[in-house]
């Protein structure tokens, strides 16, 4: 498992290769200039597998999959798409675990590049602050959209539910399939890998009991 680091600010990028493996200079370059020298690269690679890159069908896909890459699949690469957290006071006095369950997670394994597919569930006890529910979904998204490991992403959700709560109590329990075990190597299509991770008073046995119960309900709408 990595460490445990706060997240550094949009500006300060001192922290991340603590948590993901980035090199120096990682953001030097322009996602756009990225898009180009690995265009470049994808179509090495299809040559270098006989493709005929000359073929309407095939002939774009190098650009389509550098600007998927940039973009998309490994956006949460870029410190300018970390989404900003809107807090609000808990005037409502709410003093019970708040859960949102079943976010759906894509991600990609570092070790294959091949997709992770699964659910995110996350759950806090307010402090005397409350973050929009969208703004979870929205923190798995940023931190999936690396090359990942399971474990990782698992803390670094929790970690950065913590910093904009200001409070330790936050667990975070992900369900996830691994194409690259699902669809290679041993093809077990069944399998699944289950991660957690549980701050402040989660680490108590009744609330981690508490919250483990709800996600597990069903849920019929």
């Amino acid at each position: 498992m990595a460490n445990s680091h706060d997240m550094s600010t949009d500006e300060d990028h001192s922290n991340y290769s603590a948590i993901n493996p980035l090199k120096q200079g990682a953001f030097d370059v322009s996602p756009e200039e990225k898009i180009v020298q690995i265009e470049s690269h994808v179509a090495h690679i299809l040559d270098i597998l006989g493709m005929d890159l000359t073929d309407d069908s095939i002939k774009g896909t190098p650009k389509r999959v550098a600007k998927m890459f940039v973009n998309e699949l490994f956006g949460g690469l870029l410190p300018q798409n970390h989404p900003k957290s809107s807090t609000f006071k808990n005037n409502y006095k709410y003093g019970e675990m708040l859960v949102e369950k079943n976010i759906t997670l894509y991600s990609t394994c570092e070790h294959h590049l091949l997709p992770i597919i699964g659910k995110a569930h996350i759950a806090y006890i307010s402090n005397g602050t409350v973050v929009g529910l969208s703004k979870m979904n929205r923190i798995v998204d940023y931190f999936a959209r690396r090359p990942q490991v399971q474990e990782r992403l698992t803390m670094q959700i929790v970690h950065e539910m913590q910093k904009v709560l200001n409070t330790p109590d936050v667990a975070c329990v992900i369900d996830a399939k691994h194409l690259c075990v699902n669809s290679r190597g041993i093809r077990d299509y069944d399998s699944s890998t289950i991660t957690s991770e549980f701050g402040g008073r989660f680490k108590e046995a009744s609330v981690k009991a508490d919250f483990l119960a709800y996600i597990q309900m069903e849920t019929d709408f």
